[in-house]
């Protein structure tokens, strides 16, 4: 296990980005496995729900002649809100299986965890994201709406705000002062790293998304809108739904990111390193090198 990627380290812009893949490309199979053993459920509720709003809203969305009130009870029926709930839902189950399998990749010394070890910290932490992602997601909107530079500002903290709480097992007030002291350390290459990343990530986004962006043309183009099959809105709503995999790139950036900070502001890593030298190497440590 030599060459496992070590999280506890002080990293550079570069390093962080180009680290993301390489953790990514080492754990892809065990990665892939727990999202779908955790996130699954969560993706498929989603779709379903996504896809029955979007069959009572299809016949709105193609007929423009339809009254603006009957259009609006329509797209915003209580399947509206149910998608709503299951996005929520869903992005707090991708940021804990994935901040927990590196949690866990960490604890067993840099080996790749099962799905069942990962579910012991998922069940643990996914009530409190999901239950902290309301104010963290209201703070974030309103920075932006009222100033882009504000919003700009607060992002890195609040990125790094899971990441203390599930690797600090941190409460709502630690998770989110300790997020704010770590990234005034490095706050320009903490940001530019995550913009980068999640630049990449929106182009992994966009290109499964594709036939959904040439489909809205169609439909808002084309005088025989109502003759597209309600299949292809199906398909597509799938296809985007199934690329929430990608949100795997940018949560494996913030665990970097914090980690970096992290040793820079404390040191952990390397006071542990340090610790284990005079140690004599047991049989899970035969193959490390100090």
């Amino acid at each position: 296990m030599n060459n496992r990627l070590e999280f506890k380290k002080q990293r550079e812009f570069g390093e962080i980005v180009s680290d993301t893949f390489l953790f990514i490309k080492q754990n892809l199979k065990p990665l892939l496995k727990t999202f779908l053993y955790l996130c699954g459920f969560f993706i498929l509720a989603s779709i379903l729900s996504a896809v029955a709003h979007l069959m009572n809203v299809s016949d709105v969305l193609i007929d423009s002649s339809r009254p603006s009130s009957q259009a609006y009870s329509r797209m915003f029926s209580w399947n509206y809100f149910l998608v709503m709930f299951f996005y929520m839902v869903t992005y707090a189950a991708i940021t804990v299986s994935t901040l927990s399998y590196v949690a866990v990749y960490i604890a067993k010394g840099n080996v790749p965890p099962l799905p069942e070890e990962v579910w012991t910290y998922f069940k643990y932490y996914f009530l409190r994201v999901f239950g902290s992602s309301i104010p963290i997601t209201l703070l974030m909107v309103a920075a932006f709406i009222c100033c882009i530079v504000p919003g700009v500002y607060v992002f890195p903290a609040l990125s790094l705000f899971y990441a203390v709480m599930i690797f600090e097992n941190g409460s709502f007030a630690y998770s989110f002062g300790r997020a704010f002291k770590l990234s005034h350390k490095d706050w320009w290459a903490t940001a530019g790293a995550l913009i980068i990343i999640w630049i990449i990530t929106y182009v992994a986004f966009l290109v499964p998304s594709v036939p959904g962006i040439v489909l809205g043309m169609a439909v808002g183009f084309t005088q025989g809108a109502a003759s597209i099959s309600k299949v292809w809105f199906i398909v597509v709503t799938i296809i985007q739904y199934l690329s929430y995999v990608f949100l795997i790139i940018p949560l494996t950036g913030i665990s970097l990111c914090y980690f970096n900070l992290a040793e820079r502001m404390d040191s952990s890593g390397l006071l542990a390193r340090i610790d284990k030298l005079g140690e004599q190497p047991t049989g899970s440590d035969i193959q490390e090198e100090y």
